[in-house]
């Protein structure tokens, strides 16, 4: 910790607190009421939290600080859920294992696939690797089924060798003998609170996740890459030779996206070709830019921002609606819900969309460029009632002209 600046460290502290403090922070409402629907203190959502935040996380990496936009990560995050279950199938259910192997061959494959698309960039380079994730998950889905279980997903069963088990093999992934899905929870009134052992897991190792980010930001390597993104052909004509060092930024990132998909495996040890697809790489794209390209905070914030609205959002329908304007005169109700009703349930992305686009109109830096505007306001009015009280001050203490 002491290479990383004051502001640095207080910013690990600030998302270690949230991070640990999820299960409160996400359950404001009593479990009882009508606004417990925008409830996500959940164990499910909340591990979708982090680990779609750790692929995130390592897609800015490479987005982020060179500029280089991948349409093709979803295939990172396939192959390590594949790697990881085939672990937990073979070897043991302990999570450890199929977490390592899910990072190990997620950077194989990406030095495959970054070798070749890195010799372009821009435009071509998006293309090359969204047409490596698509050959990928035809592979997955119609012909490497012997291995990937084609549509049906990879998944395991009781007949699995997992050859350090043993006998007494457990059923479910776990680590050194606490299951993923094994959860405790305590009720304080109306609000109930559920700590889980998965979501825990996910936790530590997506903060160890935005150390390791940090310290890649703050490094000569990332000044490097941030170099590549403001002007690689000049950097070129100096005779510097950048590939090692978008490869090195590109097998990392694809190394997060393993990392993320292992970790989908473990808590659900499942893995299926649709991991893969064009939409998942656009996904990351989305919680990346939403957030805050370049920035520190910015990925795991936009993360949460579209898992949020996935899950939560898309559960509202009509059922709710009508409870919760029920208050209204019937044809003053119906007509708030028909105005309301694409926006929600199915029609989720409708606002995620609209969304989208009032961020990347006003807020170009994303949300964490809102933050900073806030704050901006805020500091700026105590900067203007300090200067009026100095004023004040100075104007009491001079004295009365003779």
């Amino acid at each position: 910790m002491q290479s990383l600046t004051k502001k640095d460290f207080l910013l690990l502290l600030v998302v270690a607190f949230l991070t640990m403090a999820a299960p409160i922070i996400l359950n404001p409402f009593p479990a009882g009421s009508g606004l417990a629907q925008f409830n996500a203190g959940y164990p499910d959502l909340m591990q979708r939290f982090v680990i779609f935040g750790i692929f995130a996380i390592g897609f800015n990496i490479l987005f982020g600080l060179t500029g280089y936009l991948s349409f093709g990560h979803a295939a990172f995050l396939g192959v390590g859920s594949y790697s990881a279950v085939w672990m937990m199938k073979l070897l043991s259910m302990n999570v450890i294992p199929a977490i390592l192997l899910s990072v190990i061959v997620a950077g194989l494959f990406s030095v495959v696939i970054g070798f070749v698309s890195l010799r372009r960039s821009g435009i071509y380079f998006s293309i090359l690797t969204l047409a490596f994730a698509q050959m990928s998950f035809n592979l997955a889905y119609s012909v490497l089924t012997p291995i990937t279980n084609g549509e049906t997903g990879l998944q395991i069963s009781l007949s699995d060798p997992r050859i350090l088990d043993g006998a007494n093999a457990p059923s479910y992934p776990n680590l050194f003998g606490a299951q993923m899905n094994a959860a405790t929870t305590l009720d304080f009134g109306a609000w109930s609170f559920t700590f889980s052992v998965g979501y825990y897991l996910c936790a530590v190792i997506m903060l160890l996740a935005f150390y390791i980010s940090i310290r890649v930001f703050r490094s000569p390597f990332g000044m490097m890459l941030r170099a590549v993104k403001s002007n690689q052909q000049r950097m070129n004509y100096t005779g510097l030779n950048t590939k090692p060092y978008t490869l090195a930024a590109f097998v990392i990132s694809g190394m997060y996206a393993g990392l993320a998909g292992g970790l989908l495996a473990a808590m659900d040890p499942l893995a299926g070709a649709e991991r893969m697809q064009w939409t998942a790489s656009g996904e990351v794209v989305l919680m990346t830019i939403l957030g805050g390209a370049g920035t520190l905070l910015g990925p795991v914030l936009g993360a949460g921002f579209i898992k949020y609205f996935e899950n939560i959002f898309s559960k509202i329908n009509d059922n709710v609606l009508h409870g919760w304007f029920s208050f209204m005169p019937d044809g003053l109700e119906d007509m708030l819900i028909a105005v309301i009703h694409p926006f929600v349930g199915k029609g989720w992305h409708l606002t995620l969309g609209l969304l989208f686009m009032l961020v990347v109109i006003f807020l170009p830096g994303g949300l964490v460029e809102g933050g900073q505007r806030i704050g901006r306001v805020f500091r700026r009015k105590d900067r203007n009632a300090g200067s009026v009280e100095a004023d004040a001050a100075a104007q009491r203490n001079t004295p009365p002209a003779e």
